[in-house]
């Protein structure tokens, strides 16, 4: 099981292996100064719920591990700390937020910067302003340390082998909601492998993975819906021989998306994936 860390919002395990996973959004500690209005059933399905679950095998393999424990909607690790609606707050944000690309203003249209503001189906989460002061208590408690412990177990990785492998481990709703993504009602693959177009790992690495997992009879989707967002981005440096892949996996094919519930596709899932794992693990990209 993981280690934990000195911060109570995050469990890590050391890795000996060039390979290091991390899930910033299975968690499930709704923290008490949350405050959030709606309905906690509607709110937890944002979660990648059991995702720690799936890959519980990998620090018994010297796989490092990174797990958040706040939940996504209360901040998300997944993305950047300038990725903020100023309309959420009570007062000024004291950091310059930069130029926003494309992708940044349709995830905060949505309501799902770093803060979030609505769920998944667009439901409001507060009745109320949030400020400054709480949202950089969060940065400070979840943002940072998570971020470091991830960083950390990828450098200590690079080091001990010359080269590094970061699987971001998610978790997907078998059809997209209305305030998800853009695009709303899109049923998804299997699975969907990440690289942000290849900028982020090797396009044999991603290749690597897809074919494993339609060996196994899935339907894999490329860079689509999902191409990988902060944690890919930051970390992936492929000129480098840091390579950072986002895996999102379908949740249809390990528990009940309405009760939450694992069903008997866990055990065959968590086999595959531990199969993944392995070829990833007698793989060298160098």
């Amino acid at each position: 099981m993981p280690q934990s860390a000195p911060n109570k919002f995050i469990s890590t395990s050391a890795g000996s292996t060039p390979l290091v996973l991390d899930s910033p959004h299975s968690g499930t500690d709704y923290p008490q100064d949350f405050g959030y209005v709606c309905d906690l059933a509607t709110l937890r399905r944002a979660e990648d719920t059991h995702v720690e679950k799936l890959y519980s095998f990998a620090p018994t393999l010297g796989v490092a591990w990174v797990e958040a424990h706040f939940p996504r909607s209360y901040l998300d690790a997944n993305r950047n700390v300038t990725e903020i609606d100023p309309s959420m707050l009570s007062g000024a944000w004291p950091d310059d937020l930069g130029e926003q690309d494309a992708a940044v203003q349709s995830k905060l249209r949505l309501g799902k910067g770093l803060i979030w503001r609505m769920t998944d189906d667009g439901l409001p989460l507060y009745d109320r302003l949030l400020s400054v002061a709480e949202v950089q208590q969060r940065i400070t408690n979840c943002w940072q340390p998570y971020h470091s412990a991830v960083g950390s177990a990828i450098g200590a990785a690079h080091a001990r082998h010359g080269y590094s492998i970061h699987i971001n481990c998610h978790s997907m709703p078998a059809i997209s909601s209305s305030h998800a993504t853009d695009f709303p009602g899109l049923v998804h693959a299997d699975f969907v492998i990440g690289n942000r177009d290849n900028t982020t790992s090797s396009e044999d690495l991603m290749l690597l993975i897809q074919e494993q997992l339609v060996q196994h009879g899935y339907s894999v989707a490329i860079n689509h819906p999902y191409k990988g967002v902060e944690l890919v981005r930051r970390y992936g440096k492929p000129v480098q021989k840091r390579h950072s892949v986002q895996l999102e996996i379908n949740r249809k094919l390990y528990m009940d998306e309405n009760s939450l519930a694992l069903h008997a596709g866990f055990e065959t899932l968590q086999g595959h994936l531990q199969s993944l794992v392995q070829q990833l693990l007698a793989y060298d990209p160098r």
